[in-house]
């Protein structure tokens, strides 16, 4: 019976965790794929291949994509319940 308890209130814990991320972290996360893609698209391009677009400006479009997706991984929103 103890056994049956303890199961239980193990299961209940792990249905209180929930989502690792926020909404507005995968919000950010897509909008980091969608950049990079524009990059990506930037890059091949049927223009000279020493063009400033695919040498300069589409590498920093591709990096700034990146760099988005690695804030969405780690930004963490204020909740409403946690005030200090």
């Amino acid at each position: 019976m103890s056994e049956q308890k303890i199961k239980n209130s193990s299961l209940g814990n792990q249905a209180k965790a929930g989502f690792a991320f926020e909404k507005i972290n995968y919000q950010l996360l897509i909008a980091s794929i969608v950049v990079v893609l524009i990059g990506f698209i930037l890059m091949m391009g049927t223009e000279d291949i020493y063009s400033f677009t695919k040498i300069t400006l589409a590498p920093f479009v591709v990096v700034l994509g990146f760099a988005l997706g690695f804030v969405a991984i780690l930004y963490k929103p204020k909740t409403k319940n946690s005030q200090k």
